[in-house]
Parts: C-alpha cells; structure tokens; sequence
C-alpha cells in the first residue's frame, strides 16, 4: 500500500460514515466545500494551492487487494463492505479556484458533487494535500514580498516533515516566487533550477580551508560559491580574495551563522577591497520573512538568501484553519452552526473585482447567481475525469505573481490588520442561510 496513493490514507471515521451511508442507501448527491474559516494573526491573504495534487489523486483512487483485504479483517465493518468498495471510483464533478489563486476566509477553495459515499470519504486526503501545499506557498509569498526583489532559494528539504512535505515545500516556493530549490528530485519533477554548492563538511574534510576552495573551483568552475564561515567568516572572505587572485573565477560566498547583517558587511568590506565588487553575498541560517525583513531594514549587504527550517516547517503558524464542510444534500442546502464553526450554506461562487487593476473587493454568493466580477472557481473534473489539462509550475508562478501584485498593499504587509480586503456576502446568499437556519432537525 503506497500511502501517498491509497485511500486508506483517511481518518476511520470517513470509513465508518461511508458504510453506514450505503446500508442507508444514501447515495444521492452532495455537494461539498473546503474553505478556510480564519486567517493566521497577521495574515492579509492565504494562496491556495494543491489542487493539482487532489485532481491527480481523485483519477487514479481506488482500493487494492491490500487495502480490501484490511477492511474485511481490521473488525470495524461488516462483511461484504469490502466488496462494495472494490468497485468504488471517484465519479463526481469538481469545481476549484486555480493553483496560485490568493483567497481570503470563508471563499471555497473547491466543490466537490458526487455521491454521498464518494464525497465524504475523500474528505481527509483533499484536506491533507491542499492544506499542506497552500500553507506553504503562502508563507513563501510573505518571505518573496518581504525580500522585495531579493533572490531566495529553499534549502528546507532535510528539515521537511517527510518526503511528500519536502517536495510540496519546493514546488510551494517555486511558484511563490523563489529562484530555486536544492531539491534535485523537485528540480526534475517540477523544472525548478536547483542551487547548492557546498557544505561545512566539505571545507572540514581538507586540512586547509583554502585547500578546499581551491578543490571546489576546480572541480566546478561554473558556480563558485564558497561557504567562508567554518571558520572565520572574515578570514574565509580573505581567503576568497587569494582564490580569485589565483586566477579562479569566484561567483559568491556564502555565510550562515552569526550576526548575518554585520557579517554581510564585513565581508563586503574584504570582496570589495580586493577587487570583488561582483561576488555576491548568500546568507543562510534559521530564516524567514521577519528575518529578511529586518536584515533589509537594516540595509545589510546581502544579494541572496537560502530559507530552509522555519520555512519549510511554516514554523511560527504550522496550519491553516481549513474545513472541508457538506454545503448541499439530495438539492436541500445543509449548514452546521456549531459556535464559532458556522459555515455558509449552498453551492457557492467568489467574484472578484477590479479597479485599475487593484483587487477591490470579493462577493461570496450563491453558484447560479450573476454578479459583477470575475468568477474565480472553474470546473476541473467531470464524471470523475480531468476536464482541464494539467497546469505546469510556471504558469502558476505567474498567477501568483499577478496576484500578490493586484493586492493592496496593506494586504501584503507582514503585520497586517483583520479583515483589511471585503468580502460581501450576497443578499440571495443571506436569504438562504436564513431559511436553512429555519429548517428543523
């Protein structure tokens, strides 16, 4: 059973749920959001992202003979259920706003219609990839917008929550905006450029520190970037300024550990003072966007940063607060109104507006209804198969990019204030939550 593939990757309770509803002979169909409720403290915007990964899952799900075989003897289900879900594929209808796509609370990522027993049960994988991918990218864009033209590379793999996250965190920041990845296996899935050079074992395994820059522009002459801080940061500058004086082409130095904005200027003291005025300067080591903030506030000399732990693990907000809820079952609308969890009810669209190409403002509203702006769900899938080709990461690069540009610029700041950018509720929408509100139970 290859977890990133099977459907026994789910919560019990989505099995549970799915056998009762086919004794029930509940199979009608049910439409289902997944949507954020709340933004992170701080957050002006989220980017959803993963959608990609769930259409690719929902086409090719279905149970094999190892996991039919776990459901007739784990002792949660009755006899014959097995046989049932041996037949089971996914063959409903998807509606989803674009990989890229900026959203805000209570906007629906995407709809899934289909059978009841299908609908739910797909549930906690949906939620697994998107929630993953868009709290990644998400944080990446805070860190691209907080580099302001700065060049970053995802150097998190190692620290990433398994190999599906290290992944998900390269392709995340690609399309955030970064310039790279050390990841060689996302760099070949994906066509991000991969960056790396070396690390301080390398500069450790030679008895010299010159020794081994000497060794590195040899071996690679084309991407001469030597990571000076093993030792001493400023004596490792110094000595980049013997190696170029050698007659070895050097393009960058890297530091990672200590003061970065003082050590930056140090060594810019030393490159430029011998003549390498082009070197750049990398810097690495526990970053994120507050990081990069406060190191260009500080009008560091720093042309470059490689983010790896408290990105890739989105270490100060480790979630999103993401709710896959049943909106509408047999073309009866259904709302859950539990304090503080109470959802929208219905088949909903987002429409977005524009003014001189600024987001001005999103209207939530039912799906059927005709309001200004543009609709940002489309249909993805249809009877259970792709309606829609597969996106490749640069286009959805650049969706972000338009994105984060067309927001306001108090959306985007690294503090920003709840609930800055509108989103209205449509009167037709209102009415509807009323009435269901009125249904009794």
């Amino acid at each position: 059973m290859e977890p990133a593939h099977s459907p026994l990757l789910t919560d019990l309770y989505q099995l549970t749920m799915v056998d009762s509803y086919l004794q029930q002979g509940m199979d009608a169909p049910a439409s289902f959001e997944l949507f954020s409720r709340k933004l992170p403290p701080g957050r002006g915007f989220y980017i959803a992202s993963g959608i990609e990964a769930v259409v690719d899952w929902l086409t090719e799900m279905r149970f094999g003979d190892a996991e039919l075989d776990w459901i007739r003897t784990c002792g949660h289900f009755r006899a014959g259920l097995a046989e049932e879900l041996a037949q089971l594929r996914f063959t409903g209808h998807v509606e989803a706003v674009p990989d890229g796509t900026i959203l805000f609370p209570q906007e629906p990522i995407l709809r899934v219609t289909a059978p009841l027993p299908e609908a739910q049960l797909i549930e906690s994988r949906v939620m697994n990839l998107v929630h993953l991918h868009s709290l990644l990218t998400s944080k990446a864009a805070r860190a691209v917008l907080a580099a302001g033209g700065g060049s970053l590379v995802d150097f998190g793999m190692r620290r990433a929550h398994g190999a599906e996250a290290a992944m998900a965190a390269a392709r995340s920041t690609w399309i955030a905006g970064y310039a790279g990845t050390a990841t060689c296996l996302a760099g070949a899935r994906y066509d991000i450029p991969t960056v790396g050079t070396m690390a301080h074992s390398y500069v450790l395994a030679f008895d010299r520190e010159i020794d081994a820059f000497r060794a590195f522009a040899t071996a690679h002459p084309r991407n001469v970037v030597l990571l000076i801080d093993t030792y001493d940061t400023a004596d490792g500058a110094r000595k980049t300024v013997q190696l170029a004086r050698e007659g070895h082409p050097v393009h960058g130095v890297r530091i990672d550990s200590g003061d970065l904005g003082a050590e930056a200027r140090r060594v810019r003291r030393i490159l430029d003072e011998g003549g390498l005025e082009q070197v750049r300067i990398l810097v690495s080591g526990d970053l994120d966007e507050y990081a990069i903030a406060r190191l260009r506030a500080d009008a560091a000399p720093i042309d470059g940063f490689g983010l790896g732990t408290r990105m890739d693990t989105a270490a100060d907000q480790p979630h999103l607060d993401m709710a896959y809820k049943l909106q509408e079952y047999r073309g009866v609308a259904r709302r859950k109104r539990s304090v503080g969890k109470m959802h929208w009810p219905g088949r909903k669209q987002v429409r977005r507006r524009f003014v001189d190409g600024v987001a001005a403002g999103d209207t939530l509203c039912l799906a059927e209804e005709e309001l200004p702006g543009a609709p940002l769900l489309t249909e993805v899938m249809d009877g259970g198969q792709r309606t829609r080709s597969p996106e490749g990461t640069a286009a959805i690069r650049e969706r972000v990019r338009e994105g984060l540009a067309a927001l306001p610029e108090a959306c985007r700041a690294l503090e920003a204030e709840p609930d800055l950018y509108p989103v209205e509720v449509s009167t037709r929408l209102r009415a509807c939550a009323e009435a269901t509100d009125r249904q009794r139970h």
